[in-house]
């Protein structure tokens, strides 16, 4: 097992697709189905050895969770937070690029 490359309240953007997020979990490893990996075609399966995210995401259309592997990630460099309704619950302050875990979901 690797250490993760990225951290709770993160803001990135997936390297293929146009959706970027705040991160608010980490699995060191693969940690759902195997109906949902399956799901994923063949030639775009990541490994399961790795980080695997959880994201407040959004994009263009709709906000949503997603779960995503650590090689589909890139830092988001827009400086721009995200405007997803459940990040503010769970997020204080956005600076540089990151956010800071709110109080109550510490302890």
């Amino acid at each position: 097992m690797r250490e993760a490359k990225f951290s709770i309240g993160d803001v990135v953007r997936h390297r293929h697709f146009p959706f970027r997020g705040v991160i608010f979990d980490v699995d060191a490893e693969f940690n759902n189905t195997d109906e949902w990996y399956e799901s994923i075609p063949a030639a775009m399966r990541p490994r399961k050895d790795q980080p695997f995210y959880h994201l407040l995401a959004e994009n263009d259309e709709s906000h949503y969770v997603a779960y995503v592997s650590e090689q589909n990630l890139v830092r988001d460099k827009s400086g721009e937070p995200v405007s997803h309704p459940d990040a503010a619950a769970m997020f204080g302050e956005y600076a540089k690029g990151r956010y800071a875990l709110r109080q109550h979901i510490i302890n």
